[in-house]
């Protein structure tokens, strides 16, 4: 049986689902054309309107009273900025923050640890964070240098991305362009989730976090962040449905037939990582599960799938298309 593997590439996120062809043991098939990774910002260029004082989601009150230079330390805190008119107060981004419009800052993360001297060396105005951005001590550092931190709570469901777009805003001092940037967010995921198929079963699907450098192989659990999305499509988390508790757990073949999903959803890098749906398979318990006897592989770039910000939208759309293909 032939894979079925499409990936949300990011250089195709302008597309509404831009799919690659089937991909077989004989390599891939054909793929769309590629078109620019970009963001889509608001039309006009918002005016901050100073001071603002916001709760910051470490439980501190931060006043605002300059946003000319802004570091964003998350590829979907990127995406918010950009997307509300704001990306040209941009001087920094995080290794997550692919998109064409922010390729060319600095990047100010090491791995995944904020650079504190790569931060302040750029002078910002303010520095927007994730609850999970450290280490700690770089933090700290930033705060002590006097530059304001607004911490931004994190995501795991459809939800938190009007949340997060309204806070943004809040902070930059555009909510005007924020209510108008929620407004057409939660538009295009209505018009998202209509697509789902009527009357489709709802297939159990397995988030797999792979990393085959590091050797690290994981199952998304309860709290992996992959619920709500695979939820909005129309599937059924299997790891969070086995009860698997926490995060993320080793995959084993224990783990995995307790999930037996019908389709396996993986970033597209991690799926390189393993030499692809092959590698996947020969992962302990994979090739018994009905997604692996089925090669049932649905990809999206790593990242946006789990940013929960401005493209979502058609982050779900692609993962719709995916595990309810026939």
């Amino acid at each position: 049986m032939r894979t079925r593997v499409i990936p949300l590439a990011a250089a195709a996120l302008l597309a509404l689902a831009a799919c690659g062809g089937p991909t077989g043991a004989d390599g891939p098939g054909p793929s769309a054309p590629a078109v620019a990774d970009r963001v889509e910002p608001l039309d006009g260029v918002p005016v901050p309107a100073l001071p603002v004082t916001v709760a910051s989601a470490d439980g501190v009150n931060v006043t605002l009273t300059d946003v000319d230079r802004i570091v964003p330390l998350s590829g979907s805190l990127s995406e918010i900025v950009f997307t509300l008119g704001l990306g040209e107060r941009v001087v920094a981004r995080d290794i997550t923050a692919t998109f064409a419009q922010a390729a060319a800052l600095p990047l100010v993360t090491r791995g995944h640890d904020v650079s504190a001297e790569g931060v302040l060396s750029l002078r910002p105005s303010v520095v927007l964070a994730e609850e999970g951005n450290g280490p700690v001590e770089a933090m700290t550092q930033i705060r002590q240098a006097g530059i304001h931190v607004v911490v931004v709570k994190g995501a795991a469901d459809l939800s938190d991305v009007d949340t997060r777009i309204a806070g943004v805003a809040a902070a930059l001092g555009v909510p005007e362009a924020g209510q108008r940037l929620r407004q057409r967010t939660a538009e295009r995921l209505d018009g998202a989730k209509a697509t789902i198929p009527a009357g489709a079963a709802k297939p159990r699907v397995a988030f797999l976090y792979l990393r085959g450098s590091a050797s690290v192989y994981l199952i998304g659990a309860a709290r992996s962040g992959a619920a709500g999305l695979i939820e909005a499509a129309g599937g059924i988390d299997a790891g969070k449905e086995a009860g698997l508790d926490g995060d993320f757990v080793p995959i084993t073949a224990e783990a995995m037939a307790a999930a037996a999903p019908d389709v396996i959803l993986v970033m597209t890098k991690g799926l390189a990582s393993v030499d692809g749906v092959d590698g996947l398979l020969a992962l302990p318990g994979v090739a018994q599960t009905p997604a692996g006897m089925d090669r049932r592989v649905a990809a999206i770039d790593d990242g946006v799938l789990l940013n929960y910000g401005p493209r979502t939208d058609q982050v779900l759309t692609s993962l719709i298309t995916q595990i309810h293909a026939a």
